[in-house]
């Protein structure tokens, strides 16, 4: 490792010459119609508060250039007649790379001599302009600069309101109390896979992403009330966009980190040809934490991954786009303990067994987009796609016998027996083909309709030994295909400057048992005036329970095996969502959103008393008979006051106040393990910029705080008096009759992060250290049965103090 940092330094100093010019780069990109997607020709784009004036004109195919334009961030303004203006802030500007903007205007809804020019403030505002609640754009630059993002995607989200990750550190998405598992990811518009490393069955875990801020474009995140185009989610959005690569010249970054190492290229296929490709690689060096003292690592995790996009154009077939994103992963955990890793059953809790726990997974997305235009005012989408996934794990479970020395302490552990109690190799492929038809009726008007089949191949096996270890029993094994259509159409149509109306349907149909839905979807934007916004938007929304539910094998108390949920349907939920924006300034705004989440049809245990219901469901299973007949309520208020950079300070402080509780046969409405009831973020940072003799230096220091209420678990039995009565012999530790009623104290984390950038004539370097849950608090999150333990109670905690360094060079 040391001979590769040499070798980053010597390369750094070749492109790095003193000099004592001003440094600057080139401002370049395309700007369209929102609606039609068509080229703006004569355009302005200027730069505000340049002196003199810097300002350009879009061309034939809406292009625009500006030329030395002074490192350091700028703001552009984008205007042409018959559109709304639009400023376009925080575009950074490094000397090592040029800035590439793909950007839009809206036509102007109301006669042209009635129009107001304003520069409108639209960061944060989703790109997808049917979309009005509940919606916000994540950019590149948000996810390197927010402390606690990890330059990870799917990190940053939790600083947003409404949305928290999981204490123990994995990359749960938690929507306004929802199941992580109801995400849906899509990637450049596609669905794909969990694109997390070391996943388990429900989607739901992972402690890094295969996802790179180097590689992103602007991205869209919806928390409810979703608009029409989105079928087959519950929770939440994540619309992933990679950028395009530079079309004119070859540019690289390399960069080498605690976490892993990677490397970036781009570039133009021939010169002349606005096609160009991307491609980014990186490969795992988290055991330099270890190595280096910082934390302790277990399991020896491994990790690659990596994603690319192509951008082919032609001048009359239209456009087309080639997309993958893939990697694999592994870890072997010795001695696991539920503070460690979830492992199925509770077999690590008794009193002579150890487990070791072998994992390894791999996601594999590609992907084709197709975009031709039909007229000056229509265009046809077309996306077909391919994604992979596969979990193998296997849980050694060793009977140990402890030998003590003289003075009673623990001398050794004497390993009796191994065997493999626990197999699991869950396999998944799907095949995806979609089209839409975007229609701009006129300035008001713009309608899209669209249909996407999709075919699932599941090749599931999962076993483990019976009690008295004589033989194995099947948990799951099946090889199924299981086929979705999904329809949508959607209206959007603007009154006036004022009103705009989002309205569509969306029918989703599973070809396997049958079932389908008609969800009606409507939102509303009210602009009162230049500082006042009212949105207001409902969806009713469905989604497929996870396929381990539908072919579990159940074993009845008679000893027979059986599959009884074969026909069970589909999870839904009415969302309502009502909001109210205020803009002080240009660079100052507070949101007020509420909302309240019926969700009904839920798969819950066919038994009167029983207190299981998918939604909860973690990383372990339990495999019962499922009827559709659970409920659910999500509601709340998110508070946000964002102040955007100006001055190169800004701040995003929220708070969100809310509830999550479900109900199954028992008919008692009881917490989900993620009702929180609160969570706070508070972020702030701050650059020092035009530093050093030549003025081309700029640090960044950033900060997170963040608090919420406790989780929700299932305790321990406990006789009337409060002691523990758990029952090792007949496999008795959990009372599930008081599931989630008790929690374990409020949970808080304090992150720090310090970024240094400094640019060369021919290079940028960045250095950047996060320190993720600096002042180490151990909240605990759950409990568990360890003899050892005071008391015979262990607890599993928050993941304690991660530093993260990365370098990264750009050339």
């Amino acid at each position: 490792m040391k001979y590769f940092f040499l070798t980053l330094f010597l390369l750094s100093y070749y492109l790095s010459p003193v000099f004592g010019q001003q440094l600057s780069q080139t401002v370049r990109g395309t700007l369209t119609d929102a609606d039609s997607q068509m080229p703006l020709i004569g355009a302005t784009v200027f730069v505000l508060g340049s002196n003199p004036a810097i300002a350009t004109f879009t061309d034939v195919d809406g292009k625009f250039r500006l030329s030395n334009i002074p490192i350091g961030r700028i703001t552009l303004q984008l205007s042409y007649l018959g559109y709304e203006r639009k400023a376009i802030p925080d575009v950074v500007v490094n000397s090592g790379k040029e800035a590439v903007l793909t950007l839009s205007l809206q036509e102007s809804a109301i006669k042209l001599t009635e129009v107001l020019v304003t520069a409108n403030q639209v960061k944060g505002q989703v790109q997808n302009d049917m979309a009005l609640v509940s919606a916000r754009s994540i950019s590149p630059e948000e996810t390197s600069r927010y402390a606690g993002g990890f330059n990870d995607p799917s990190a940053i989200v939790s600083n947003f309101a409404g949305v928290a990750n999981n204490p123990n550190g994995n990359n749960d998405i938690i929507v306004r109390g929802n199941s992580p598992k109801y995400v849906q990811w899509r990637l450049e518009g596609t669905q794909i896979t969990n694109p997390n490393h070391f996943a388990d069955q429900g989607a739901i875990g992972g402690g890094l992403s295969t996802l790179n801020n180097n590689i992103l474009a602007t991205s869209d995140f919806y928390t409810g009330a979703f608009s029409a185009e989105y079928g087959d989610v519950l929770s939440g959005v994540y619309d992933v966009k990679l950028r395009a690569g530079n079309n004119e010249k070859l540019e690289s970054v390399v960069g080498v980190g605690i976490l892993g190492t990677e490397a970036t290229v781009e570039g133009p296929f021939k010169k002349g040809y606005g096609g160009s490709f991307l491609v980014n690689y990186r490969y795992s060096t988290i055991s330099l934490l270890t190595d280096l003292g910082l934390t302790k690592v277990k399991g020896n995790p491994n990790f690659q991954d990596a994603a690319f996009k192509i951008v082919l154009p032609t001048k009359k077939a239209g456009s087309f786009s080639l997309f993958g994103l893939g990697g694999a992963s592994n870890a072997f955990l010795k001695e696991v303990k539920p503070e460690v890793a979830e492992t199925p059953g509770d077999r690590s809790m008794l009193p002579g067994i150890r487990e070791d726990l072998e994992k390894g997974s791999f996601l594999l997305n590609l992907g084709m987009n197709h975009t031709l235009p039909l007229g000056p005012n229509n265009y046809l989408h077309t996306s077909i796609s391919h994604s992979r996934e596969g979990i193998k794990d296997q849980v050694f479970e060793s009977n140990i016998l402890k030998q003590y020395d003289a003075t009673g302490e623990i001398h050794q552990d004497s390993v009796l027996s191994t065997a493999v109690n626990y197999k699991s190799h869950l396999f998944k492929s799907t095949y995806r083909g979609a089209f839409t038809y975007h229609h701009k009726l006129d300035a008001r008007n713009k309608i899209q309709i669209g249909t996407q089949y999709a075919l699932v191949d599941y090749n599931y096996r999962q076993s483990q030994l019976n009690a008295d270890f004589t033989s194995r029993v099947d948990l799951l094994d099946f090889r199924k295909m299981m086929g979705t259509i999904r329809n949508y159409v959607s209206w959007k149509h603007r009154f006036n400057e004022a009103i705009t109306l989002v309205t569509g349907l969306q029918n989703m149909n599973v070809l396997y048992n049958k079932k389908s839905t008609i969800e009606p979807r409507i939102s509303l934007n009210w602009q009162v005036n230049a500082t006042n916004s009212f949105q207001a938007g409902y969806g009713k929304h469905s989604t497929m329970e996870s396929a381990h539910n539908y072919f579990a094998k159940v074993t009845a108390a008679d000893g027979t095996v059986s599959e009884p949920n074969h026909n069970l349907g589909l999870l839904k939920a009415h969302h309502f969502v009502l909001g109210y924006q205020k803009r002080f300034s240009q660079n100052l705004t507070a949101r007020v959103e509420t909302y309240y989440q019926n969700l009904y049809n839920l798969p819950v245990e066919n038994k009167l008393n029983s207190t299981f219901a998918t939604i909860n469901e973690g990383p372990d299973f339990n495999y019962v008979a499922l009827v559709n007949k659970g409920t659910g309520k999500n509601f709340g208020v998110e508070l946000t006051l964002e102040r955007f950079s100006k001055n190169n300070f800004y701040y995003l402080i929220n708070t969100s106040l809310y509830s999550s509780t479900f109900k199954t046969l028992e008919g008692k409405q009881r917490n989900t393990p993620y009702n929180g009831h609160y969570l706070v973020n508070i972020l702030f940072g701050k650059e020092f910029v035009k530093l050093g003799r030549n003025k081309n230096q700029t640090l960044g220091l950033n900060s997170k705080l963040f608090l919420s209420g406790a989780k929700n678990i299932i305790p321990l039995l406990r006789d009337e008096n409060g002691k523990l009565a758990v029952d090792p012999a007949r496999n008795q530790f959990w009372d599930t009759s008081k599931a989630y009623e008790t929690s374990l104290g409020a949970l808080s984390k304090l992150v720090l992060s310090v970024n240094y950038k400094w640019d060369k004539a021919r290079a940028t370097h960045e250095l950047f250290l996060n320190l993720d849950n600096v002042s180490n608090a151990q909240g605990k999150i759950t409990e568990y049965y360890d003899p050892s333990k005071p008391g015979s109670i262990g607890h599993t905690t928050q993941r304690g103090l991660v530093p993260n360094l990365m370098y990264r060079l750009y050339f």
